[in-house]
């Protein structure tokens, strides 16, 4: 991975050079992959609990009858050469979508999470986290979208060691990209109907990058009438979190803090395995599980929960305009949990990830026509394409 690594400050300062003025740009851009009457979708394993996962996933999406083809790029840290990692790159610009297991970053140098979204360029992160009453939580009537700049800030990897035992890491803010993230998420905000939209910063500390990127928020909330704006320091977002959290609606912050109030926030509704994350540019689209976790400590063992893989494949086929498809996979885990009560340990069962996705296969089975649905493929439109985000 050395070769990949060393040209990563490039690509990094390519893509910060890189100005898109707009959120419609490229909007009209017919999917591509949609051969045969299926759509191409790119499956990354990444590590731990992923590649099983994914195996789930390929069977969960069959019994659905979604015209998906998956193309499998198994990219993960032990399986990392420059080869696999421009294979991977390259499927995504292909086929457009994306369904990807989390890559650890123990046997490489640098994230190769990170180095795929700032090659695409992917530079919003969305979870949404939603109690349900199939899974208990200390707090109910929790509905948070948390928005995160996905390709600068604390991730832009450009660290050295000036003098022995002296590490430098620099945090990189840009207007563009900050009135960009903004931009997003007072557009979701608006096509969701949500009331509120929170910037969460540090500029009482860093006044110049935080407090830039909070001047973007105010500039495009300005222009967003209808929709309240406040900001919150990240500390008291946290303890309001965990104190209030039916307080918040749509959070928009820089990259690290996104990371961890997402965590935060899935912990909230549900834990990791229950939560499902996309990631958006202007050209592609990855979905993930909601927190970045490769479960390591679980591979193998048949317990993972596959809710939060489930519900992003979901998403992805309601990205791609499978509705359909999308509400009856999802109904057919929350069914699982609830109404046969089968349950993997991390939300309070003793179920294995098998006897899990088996009830699933099972639920599907009785939901889904024998003939499938009906779908067309989606046509060009400059309607905000992000406003179905769930």
């Amino acid at each position: 991975m050395q070769s990949i690594l060393k040209t990563n400050t490039r690509h990094i300062f390519s893509s910060i050079v890189y100005v898109q003025r707009s959120l419609s740009t490229h909007l009209n851009t017919p999917w591509r992959t949609a051969y045969g009457g299926k759509y191409t979708v790119t499956l990354i394993h990444g590590d731990g609990v992923g590649p099983e996962l994914m195996e789930h996933v390929k069977a969960t999406i069959r019994c659905v009858r979604a015209p998906i083809d998956f193309e499998d790029i198994p990219l993960s840290s032990h399986v990392a050469s420059d080869e696999m990692f421009e294979r991977a790159v390259m499927a995504v610009k292909r086929n457009g979508v994306a369904l990807k297991g989390n890559i650890a970053s123990q046997n490489t140098t640098n994230s190769l999470n990170v180095l795929l979204r700032t090659r695409l360029n992917l530079f919003a992160n969305v979870v949404r986290c939603k109690t349900n009453p199939v899974v208990p939580t200390r707090h109910a009537d929790i509905d948070i979208i948390v928005i995160r700049e996905n390709t600068e800030g604390e991730y832009s990897s450009l660290e050295h060691e000036s003098v022995p035992g002296v590490v430098e890491s620099l945090k990189v803010i840009t207007r563009a990209k900050s009135l960009k993230i903004a931009r997003f998420a007072f557009e979701i905000a608006k096509h969701a109907e949500r009331k509120k939209v929170t910037a969460v910063h540090k500029a009482n500390i860093m006044k110049l990058s935080d407090g830039l990127f909070i001047d973007c928020c105010r500039e495009v909330a300005a222009e967003y009438s209808n929709i309240k704006f406040d900001t919150m320091i990240v500390d008291n977002t946290c303890m309001q979190l965990v104190n209030r959290p039916t307080q918040f609606d749509v959070m928009v912050m820089p990259n690290l803090y996104g990371n961890i109030v997402s965590n935060v926030c899935a912990g909230l509704v549900g834990g990791s395995g229950f939560v499902a994350g996309s990631n958006y540019g202007d050209h592609y689209a990855i979905f993930e599980q909601g927190t970045r976790n490769t479960g390591v400590g679980i591979a193998g063992k048949n317990i993972a929960n596959p809710s939060g893989i489930l519900f992003a494949a979901a998403n992805m086929l309601k990205y791609l305009g499978l509705d359909q498809h999308c509400s009856v996979m999802k109904k057919a885990v929350l069914s699982t949990i609830q109404e046969h009560n089968i349950k993997t340990a991390d939300i309070g069962g003793t179920a294995t990830t098998t006897q899990f996705i088996e009830c699933v296969l099972s639920e599907i089975v009785k939901m889904t026509p024998t003939i499938g649905f009906h779908y067309e493929k989606q046509k060009p439109t400059l309607t905000f394409r992000y406003k179905n985000i769930d």
